[in-house]
């Protein structure tokens, strides 16, 4: 066993249908007289419906969360934080809306209670990726770490099949990538294996049916994922969905979903072990094959020339990508990322 570092991340999760209507007693344990509560545009009426619960403890409601958390949207954020006088942040919605209250906590280090109503797992992690001037930075610091996240599995039932489907494979990409993490430990890889078997078993269930007891199952499984996100660093498959979306505005889920078949066939043969283990909890022999089913499965759009990307863009692309690129088992080439690129935008099977 190779030598290696564990450290948990320090949050409280509280977990289980209907723990939203927890949020006001959340809040208080936190201390927080005056929360600002965040959505997007789209999920402002049921934030105002949970802001009925929480009486004077509700400042108010910022609804503009916008995807791959925009600059100046944070700003206008802030603005509204500043006049309603609020000493914590409240975040319910997917990663648009989790991102936008990290990023208030970046600059003001307030306290954070994140409701998510996706399985994007944002919330586990102590990443923050912003956008400016059409390029998504990263950063890790514990500032941006929820301190209280509620797991509330009616939230998650509501999510149209097209939604819970490719947030449900980005989460799988976060575990996918924690198995061959340079920074990797037996714990996270447990918990990795674990995400992938909860999600990936639960997938089909939520695609044909909607099935509750399969998105509570793959909710635990997107909790699980995002700890391992939170703990390791990320490879290849973050990296280009971050130039995907920073730079070419994609949408974020969907092009997580198109692109773990697609990476984890560039790093399979420089990961033989964490291919076997994904491959296990898939219950398949071949882990880049059976992601790329999954993805057919989950996702409407399953090509990048889906997304309007031309063939030009992959240059660009794939230029981007080794500018400054994150770890990988695999050496990052600016021809091998855009060959893996190219079979992602003609739909090719892994």
């Amino acid at each position: 066993m190779r030598p290696f570092a564990y450290q948990a991340a320090p949050m409280r999760v509280v977990f289980g249908a209907g723990r939203r209507s927890n949020a006001a007693a959340e809040l208080e344990r936190l201390g927080a007289r005056r929360a600002l509560l965040l959505s997007t545009p789209e999920q402002e009426g049921d934030v105002r419906a949970l802001a009925e619960t929480l009486g004077p403890r509700a400042a108010g409601l910022f609804a503009g969360a916008a995807m791959h958390t925009p600059t100046d949207v944070t700003e206008r954020a802030m603005t509204m934080l500043g006049e309603v006088r609020a000493d914590a942040v409240l975040a319910m919605g997917g990663g648009s809306t989790i991102g936008l209250a990290k990023a208030i906590a970046l600059r003001t280090d307030l306290a954070q209670l994140a409701i998510p109503t996706t399985f994007a797992g944002s919330e586990m992690t102590p990443i923050i990726g912003q956008t400016e001037a059409g390029r998504k930075t990263t950063q890790t610091t514990r500032k941006v770490l929820p301190e209280t996240v509620i797991y509330d599995a009616d939230l998650v039932r509501t999510l149209p099949a097209a939604v819970a489907g490719p947030s449900a494979m980005n989460a799988i990409a976060h575990a996918v990538e924690a198995l061959y993490a340079e920074d990797g430990s037996p714990v996270i890889s447990l918990m990795a294996e674990e995400a992938i078997r909860a999600i990936g078993g639960a997938l089909p269930a939520i695609m044909e049916r909607q099935d509750p007891a399969a998105l509570e199952q793959a909710l635990y499984g997107a909790w699980l994922a995002g700890a391992c996100l939170g703990s390791v660093g990320m490879a290849i498959h973050h990296k280009i969905c971050h130039v995907l979306g920073g730079s070419f505005g994609l949408p974020h889920a969907p092009i997580h979903c198109l692109m773990i078949p697609y990476s984890a066939h560039y790093n399979a043969e420089a990961a033989p072990r964490a291919m076997d283990r994904v491959a296990r909890a898939l219950g398949a022999d071949d882990a880049p094959a059976a992601l790329h089913d999954l993805m057919r499965l989950a996702n409407a759009q399953t090509r990048l020339s889906d997304f309007g990307l031309t063939e030009g863009d992959l240059d660009e692309a794939a230029a981007i990508a080794v500018e400054q690129p994150y770890w990988n088992p695999r050496p990052v080439t600016r021809g091998g990322v855009r060959e893996m690129l190219h079979a992602a935008w003609e739909g090719r099977a892994p």
